[in-house]
């Protein structure tokens, strides 16, 4: 069983930063891609950045590209999402999640990832 926890949401102004973490429990964390996604009130979830196991490889979303920056440390077991000029189309519940294919490639599908945290509300005031 794997447990993700997000922290780190907030509320900022248009422009502002912010970065979110989510940390992982189990010992295989660094053998799988982690993703992020959002989903704002009323919206489907969607992709915004996914990151390979080693770390090496990133996937953006183009409404985030050059704004958002997908990172991870696998001796922490954390993987982060520092998120830069945020606008207010940014607010939404934001996710991450954990690819179920072991080492696997970069996916944008969130029927590719088998365990989800809770989420944390990100809100940007224009």
């Amino acid at each position: 069983q794997v447990q993700l926890v997000e922290s780190g949401g907030g509320l900022v102004q248009a422009g502002g930063s912010l970065r979110l973490s989510c940390a992982a429990n189990g010992r295989t964390f660094s053998s799988y891609a982690m993703g992020w996604f959002r989903q704002a009130p009323g919206k489907e979830r969607e992709f915004v950045a996914a990151i390979n196991w080693s770390g090496i490889s990133t996937y953006y979303t183009d409404s985030v590209k050059g704004r958002f920056t997908i990172s991870r440390d696998n001796a922490k077991n954390t993987v982060y999402l520092q998120m830069n000029s945020l606008k207010p189309e940014d607010t939404a519940v934001y996710y991450c999640a954990k690819d179920q294919v072991l080492r696997g490639g970069l996916s944008t599908t969130p029927r590719v990832y088998d365990y989800w945290g809770q989420g944390t509300q990100v809100t940007v005031s224009s």
